[in-house]
């Protein structure tokens, strides 16, 4: 896991989990909602957030596999 942004000074840097076979980014999201306090406030379904999968953005249903980096960061606006 990366997490970057508010997300990052929430969290922290990352963390390495342990991910069942064929989850989702979405079911991992939902893992780390239910580690904690922190990562269910910053995490929470309520919150728009962007994802992405070995360094390519995806969208919650990607399926994770073997040692993927996964990262969450908060959308970003532009002018």
């Amino acid at each position: 896991m990366r997490y970057f942004a508010s997300i990052r000074e929430a969290l922290g840097a990352g963390e390495a989990i342990e991910v069942a076979a064929g989850a989702t980014v979405g079911g991992v999201r939902d893992q780390l909602i239910d580690s904690s306090a922190a990562h269910a406030r910053t995490l929470a379904r309520g919150r728009s957030l962007r994802c992405a999968l070995n360094q390519a953005l995806c969208d919650e249903s990607a399926v994770v596999t073997g040692d993927a980096e996964i990262a969450f960061f908060p959308p970003v606006t532009g002018g």
